[in-house]
């Protein structure tokens, strides 16, 4: 019978004895080459205590947003202490290539990433909103974990562990770097999830009372297929807001609609778009339109 209970993973040395690799150079980080692991079939899904970074190729189909992609690019993937990565469907690909590079919390502390490294956003990202890399920009990936590779396998003195975060600075530089490009060249893709992000807040906001409440972001990433992270760094580098700046402005189109259109009272409209308060509802109005929804009103009478 299939395990689907996570398996737990603490340490670079783990990882060596379940793959047979030998002893790991560096206890607290270490590349593996992907070529090299093999099926295990007790093993459906693992939670990593590490930082966990892949590049990979020959996935075939990936799901990006809410399309799927045929890609030949190097595909890269990034995962924080605590996510679950779940084993590939039909097991490991035979012409998979690429590598994952594991960094325990412990290597970086006392350094520039012990905090910075939880400001890079795609490590909260699912895995289905990885990061797509041309070949220029795969080898420049793949020159800087080389040189990683090649400190951390080399005699380790002082300055050992200030290379390598330098590296890594630079390796999630250039990621960052890498999304924001995506998010603008991947267009077709983007400008649908833009298009389907205001068929939901229409949908939502067109129920005659929304005695739901108003719509978390949580609410419309799930709808988008995205995680809240993504869905929030692709409308900021978009469009320049927020997620909850895209539901509020929706909801004071349709605030407008209503105080211009019908007679129902400033409390009633709060209601209907899903206030408890209508108190609330005045105040949101007034710090997006500097008039109380009566002024704003008056002025079309």
């Amino acid at each position: 019978m299939e395990n689907f209970t996570p398996y737990r993973i603490q340490s670079i040395a783990e990882i060596h004895r379940l793959m047979g690799y030998e002893k790991p150079y560096h206890p607290l980080i270490g590349i593996v080459n992907l070529a090299t692991l093999r099926d295990n079939p007790d093993i459906n899904a693992v939670i990593f205590d590490l930082y966990v970074i892949t590049l990979k190729r020959g996935c075939n189909k990936l799901m990006y947003g809410q399309q799927k992609y045929d890609f030949d690019e190097g595909l890269m993937a990034f995962m924080s202490p605590g996510q679950v990565l779940r084993g590939e469907q039909g097991g490991i690909p035979q012409n998979l290539e690429g590598w994952m590079l594991f960094i325990h919390p412990e290597f970086l502390w006392n350094t520039s990433l012990a905090n910075k490294i939880k400001q890079y956003e795609f490590f909260g990202y699912a895995s289905n909103e990885a990061l797509f890399l041309s070949d220029k920009e795969e080898k420049l990936i793949n020159v800087i974990i080389d040189n990683i590779k090649g400190e951390y396998r080399s005699s380790i003195d002082k300055f050992s562990q200030d290379v390598i975060i330098a590296q890594l600075e630079l390796l999630l530089t250039y990621a960052q770097r890498f999304y924001e490009r995506q998010f603008i060249t991947r267009k077709i893709t983007n400008s649908k999830i833009l298009e389907r992000l205001e068929e939901i807040l229409e949908e939502y906001y067109s129920h005659d009372q929304l005695t739901t409440g108003l719509p978390t972001v949580q609410f419309v990433a799930e709808k988008l297929n995205i995680s809240v992270k993504y869905l929030g760094s692709l409308l900021k580098q978009l469009t320049g807001r927020s997620t909850q700046e895209h539901i509020h402005e929706k909801l004071i189109e349709k605030a407008k609609e209503k105080l211009s259109t019908t007679n129902l009272t400033v409390s009633e409209i709060a209601y209907e778009l899903g206030f408890e308060h209508s108190q609330s509802f005045s105040k949101l109005f007034k710090t997006k339109t500097n008039q109380t929804p009566l002024e704003f009103r008056q002025s079309f009478n």
